[in-house]
């Protein structure tokens, strides 16, 4: 029997809930992919429970199940539900639960929820490393969007039609200036003459 046929990628997927900022499994949905009750599960857990410990397994708080509840329509106590908080099983403490569970669909479901969780995690790298690249091109789009912008601005004020121009003022003397200063002051260099 395949791996695909004992727990498909895709519903494993679809059963992994974040709960405390960690990627886990509920008891009963374990014991659906295990073809077990779910009490005969957390029988077997509980008999070994040094193999557990709290980074393995952990049981909801009322609230957290509240929370699941609300987002996904699962029982009340009332109706038939649950009595109790659930399990929540970690990566690693998945991978415990083929130790004590002595049922060979055990092995077979765990080698598929390992393959899952390595999925899982390939993915996530993937699009860290997407999210890394983009970042940079943003920060470089953000840099160009500066240069380009300053190009821009210098461009315009060349094209802004200049002001009216202020007239240049001469080096030196000109030489108006000084004819008409002469015939003013009448000042002119004697010549002699001689006859």
């Amino acid at each position: 029997m395949s791996t695909v046929e004992i727990a498909p990628v895709a519903l494993v997927e679809s059963r992994i809930l974040i709960i405390r900022s960690q990627k886990v499994l509920l008891d009963s949905d374990l014991a659906a992919l295990y073809q077990v009750e779910t009490k005969i599960l957390n029988k077997a857990v509980s008999r070994n429970r040094d193999r557990f410990p709290d980074d393995f397994m952990f049981q909801l708080t009322s609230e957290e199940l509240e929370s699941l509840r609300f987002q996904f329509g699962t029982s009340n106590e009332g109706r038939g539900g649950r009595r109790y908080l659930p399990y929540a099983f970690t990566e690693q403490g998945i991978a415990m639960l083929s130790g004590v569970l002595t049922i060979k669909r055990a092995v077979e479901v765990n080698v598929a929820i390992m393959r899952t969780f390595v999925r899982l995690r390939q993915l996530l790298a993937t699009h860290e490393e997407l999210a890394r690249r983009l970042d940079q091109l943003e920060w470089r789009q953000s840099e160009q969007d500066g240069r380009v912008q300053y190009v821009f601005e210098t461009i315009q004020k060349l094209i802004e039609a200049p002001g009216p121009a202020e007239p240049k003022r001469s080096i030196g003397f000109p030489t108006s200036q000084l004819v008409s200063s002469a015939v003013a002051h009448r000042v002119f260099p004697k010549i002699s003459c001689s006859n």
